[in-house]
């Protein structure tokens, strides 16, 4: 019992020292990144890339399953983006409700001929779409079998036919700069190819939109999103933005990212078998340049650029994160080459590894440290000093960070003006350790457990609707 003492304690500090110390190195490139981001924006004339003739082409993929709450404001708001070259393409993904029948009475749809190549093999497509009405000429809707997320990307990738791909939830509402500054680095001068972009996704919750368009940015009222909203902004505005100066991004939000059309064929597309489609679609394109030799680059950009709905309830919660954990695991498992693999560089040596020790291991040694810290106190075996500093050092730290990420935020793009609003940010980064990070930690132990048990649903999400906290949720599989 006294060397399991010593191995925990011991352990647990090594662990917590390399980890924070890795927290300190990408919080630093966080700020390094950011300054040169904002630099470079001031330069960018935005009003001249949307109308010039030589901007990129684009094709939005929207799949929808059971998105009858918000199915017609998100489409309009996905029509009303402020760029040229842009088809939107909407896969109705076999939906039990009447997302497909909202949007044919609405946009005024019917049904059409046209040449469907399949290059990625998906479900049958039942019928495609286009709207009579002149005004939604760039809108496609596809109505297919029920397939998955990937399937019905994979089936928008088939019809795409312009240059990017721009992967959205369809349940999300996007600024209407986003496309202009999320395919800005696919234009840039650089001697390595951008092959992906990711952009920031923000809470929408207790925000006002009208006609798919955002008008009033307000911090989360419920304690759970607003809680989401500080873990949003401390994963995209420091994380990202310091593995993107690295190029060692691993993950591109499902909700909004932007991908080199071709290389996202060639590499194969979104993969069925896993629930963590995004994430394995960005590490597969990229050991697919780097086993090419070929220079290349995943890009972020930390503007807010896309509002999407957080759940408001532990059990919803509860799901999305068990399902984040096993689609880490998967995508883990299925490239495992790289792990500290010279050939791939920092993608091998520093990418993934840190994926491993600090994404996929954190929960288990925390719960794992949780057991063996009872076993210990039963035993009579802790150093209350030792275990009680050590324990308010992480938490200190933990607080720290969640506060530095808030004042970046108020020093870079500042969305939380209102009075109050800043204070209970502040005030939630201290409630998070105790009423928020347990149960994250134990949701993704749930979900290791249901990967080891071959378990591989999406897991029922429920929407209450944009503006409409009444509304009756919706069952999104």
């Amino acid at each position: 019992m006294e060397h399991l003492y010593n191995v925990f304690n011991y352990g647990l500090l090594g662990y917590a020292v390399t980890m924070l110390s890795c927290y300190l190195f990408l919080g630093t490139l966080a700020i390094a990144e950011a300054i040169t981001y904002l630099r470079k924006s001031k330069l960018t004339d935005y009003n001249l890339l949307a109308s010039s003739p030589y901007a990129p082409t684009v094709s939005i993929l929207a799949p929808a399953y059971n998105e009858g709450a918000n199915i017609i404001e998100n489409v309009r708001s996905l029509l009303s983006i402020y760029y040229n070259h842009l088809e939107l393409i909407v896969i109705n993904d076999g939906s039990k409700d009447d997302s497909m029948a909202k949007l044919i009475e609405a946009y005024q749809l019917k049904p059409v001929q046209i040449n469907y190549h399949q290059r990625l093999k998906t479900k049958k497509v039942k019928a495609v779409y286009k709207s009579t009405n002149p005004v939604y000429n760039k809108l496609v809707v596809i109505d297919k079998e029920n397939g998955g997320k990937a399937d019905a990307l994979n089936t928008g990738i088939n019809l795409a036919s312009h240059q990017y791909l721009v992967c959205i939830d369809v349940d999300c509402i996007l600024e209407q700069d986003a496309l202009l500054k999320l395919l800005k680095p696919f234009m840039d001068d650089s001697d390595k190819k951008v092959i992906a972009t990711g952009g920031v996704v923000r809470i929408a919750n207790s925000c006002l939109f009208e006609n798919g368009k955002l008008v009033e940015v307000n911090l989360p009222k419920q304690f759970l999103p607003r809680v989401q909203a500080l873990e949003y902004i401390r994963a995209f505005l420091l994380g990202r933005m310091a593995w993107s100066r690295l190029n060692g991004l691993l993950l591109i939000s499902g909700a909004f990212g932007a991908f080199d059309r071709k290389i996202a064929i060639e590499a194969g597309g979104y993969d069925h078998s896993t629930v963590g489609e995004d994430m394995e679609l960005v590490v597969r394109m990229r050991r697919y340049m780097a086993e090419r030799k070929v220079p290349y680059r995943v890009t972020f950009i930390p503007d807010p650029l896309c509002w999407t709905e957080a759940p408001a309830s532990y059990k919803i919660l509860g799901r999305q994160r068990n399902r984040w954990m096993r689609g880490t695991i998967e995508t883990l498992k299925m490239h495992r080459v790289l792990f500290f693999n010279p050939r791939y560089g920092i993608l091998g040596m520093l990418s993934y590894p840190y994926w491993f020790f600090f994404e996929f291991l954190a929960p288990v040694i925390e719960f794992s440290g949780l057991v063996i810290f009872v076993v210990l106190a039963v035993a009579g075996l802790i150093n209350w000093p030792f275990f009680l500093a050590l324990t308010g050092f992480i938490i200190l730290f933990g607080w720290l960070f969640s506060i530095f990420a808030i004042l970046m935020e108020v020093a870079t793009f500042n969305q939380y003006k209102k009075k109050g609003e800043l204070g209970s940010l502040i005030v939630t980064a201290l409630l998070e350790p105790i009423l928020f990070h347990p149960f994250v930690v134990w949701s993704s132990i749930r979900g290791i457990v249901d990967f080891l048990r071959k378990r591989n649903s999406w897991g029922e999400m429920t929407r209450q609707g944009f503006g409409a906290p009444a509304a009756k949720p919706q069952v999104k599989a």
